[in-house]
């Protein structure tokens, strides 16, 4: 074979070999990137979910703590969360999210008492939202 034509195939395979490895090294930087971001969107959804969990089931501890009646239509949005954490959330945040909400149906059974004699007999080791926050705070940190 001529030397000429060998020096242009050689030509012609460096520049196709250069240019699937170009192909290449972007399509796998560009997956790299589409995982990054769905993992980083997944994270932000579970920390709105969590954080609209959190004021729901707040706001209706106090709430039953100051009334003694159930109001059924009160608890459709902390359910309606409480069905998204099934869909997103750990097992173990769906499980204390389960306490939280049987937690918030006890304190509607009880009498309800002036705020300031709850504020009395407070606890802090009793706080109905510590075990989820805390399952929440592991599941962000996978």
């Amino acid at each position: 074979m001529n030397n000429a034509v060998i020096s242009a195939i050689a030509a012609l395979a460096g520049s196709a070999i250069g240019a699937i490895a170009s192909f290449a090294t972007t399509w796998l930087s560009l997956r790299a990137q589409e995982r990054t971001q769905r993992f980083a969107s997944a994270m932000s959804r579970r920390e709105h979910l969590y954080g609209d969990f959190i004021d729901e089931a707040s706001r209706l501890v106090t709430e039953g703590i100051t009334h003694d009646t159930i109001d059924p239509t009160k608890f459709v949005r902390l359910y309606a969360i409480l069905g998204k954490l099934r869909l997103f959330a750990s097992e173990t945040v769906v499980t204390n999210a389960d306490e939280v909400v049987h937690h918030i149906l006890d304190i509607y059974a009880t009498p309800s008492e002036p705020l300031r004699d709850f504020a009395k007999k407070y606890n802090p080791d009793a706080d109905i939202l510590r075990n989820f926050g805390l399952a929440c705070r592991r599941d962000l940190n996978v």
